[in-house]
């Protein structure tokens, strides 16, 4: 035990300097784009602004989808014209994220699956749309789609060319930005009616049959519509969503490595203290029965 806990103070003194180390030797980190894609953006905030981005959100409710033209994942041209006449749900990815564009979108598809089952996948379409260009491309949004098992078969995932993501992302209300702490961005749903305009915005990471189900069955059958339920200040802690550190260079997100040496370097400390305080109670008992 002795021998454990004095390697282990060891290790924590070595992991400790080492992080000194790293921490004095490290370049400084290149600033990250304050606007994601080079300068193509309207949104010019260091980090993103929930109210300014919930506005802009909700003020594109009522206006017509533009006829935008994508690539679906055999690279085929896809015009958004092509989805009227039935309701349309959308939200925008990046096939790089790990964490929160995948659990959003199974999300949905769990929202979804059971009004496809019911009413079937010819009533209405889904669409995911990665809006980190050129990264997201047909074959990454496929392998994005293949991996996270999203296999609805009214489920498209499609790719915009770099040029038109300011005009597509503005089209839906959709607002996001790199920061010095990765990419700031609303989690939305838009729900788009069989006219192809944007009827109503769903915010968060998980989603209801109210948020979702109970308003594209209504849609589809002719029913009068539920309204949402959220109130402003409940949409308002929906929205703001934070991944992991996002690299622009690369277009992928990467893993903090210095928060895994501050987790050794915590643990291997208390395994120190720990031998400290069993040393410490060891001796006082020996020197007790010594005394006696």
């Amino acid at each position: 035990m002795i021998s454990f806990c004095i390697r282990a103070a060891l290790v924590a003194a070595s992991i400790a300097a080492a992080t000194s180390a790293l921490s004095a030797d490290k370049a400084p980190a290149p600033k990250l784009s304050q606007q994601p894609q080079g300068a193509r953006t309207g949104l010019t905030l260091t980090t993103l602004d929930e109210k300014a981005a919930l506005e802009r959100s909700q003020s594109v409710i009522g206006k017509p989808v533009g006829d935008h033209v994508l690539l679906d994942r055999q690279e085929r041209p896809t015009p958004l014209a092509k989805y009227r006449g039935k309701p349309l749900l959308v939200n925008f990815v990046y096939t790089a994220c790990f964490n929160v564009c995948p659990t959003t979108t199974k999300n949905l598809q769990k929202a979804v699956e059971g009004t496809v089952n019911v009413l079937g996948a010819d009533r209405f379409n889904i669409i995911s749309i990665g809006f980190n260009q050129a990264f997201d491309s047909p074959q990454a949004m496929k392998a994005f789609a293949t991996q996270y098992g999203i296999h609805l078969p009214n489920w498209e995932f499609l790719s915009p060319a770099a040029a038109i993501v300011d005009e597509l992302t503005q089209n839906f209300g959709f607002s996001y930005v790199a920061t010095t702490a990765g990419f700031d961005h609303m989690n939305q749903v838009t729900i788009v009616d069989a006219d192809g305009k944007i009827f109503r915005q769903v915010y968060g990471e998980t989603f209801t049959a109210a948020d979702l189900a109970e308003p594209l069955k209504a849609m589809i059958t002719g029913s009068p519509i539920p309204p949402q339920t959220s109130t402003l200040a409940e949409i308002i802690d929906r929205v703001r969503i934070l991944c992991s550190v996002y690299d622009p260079v690369t277009g992928r997100y990467r893993t903090n490595y210095a928060l895994y040496f501050e987790i050794a370097g915590f643990i291997s400390f208390m395994f120190f203290m720990l031998w400290v305080a069993w040393s410490f109670m060891r001796k006082r008992h020996s020197d007790k029965i010594q005394s006696d």
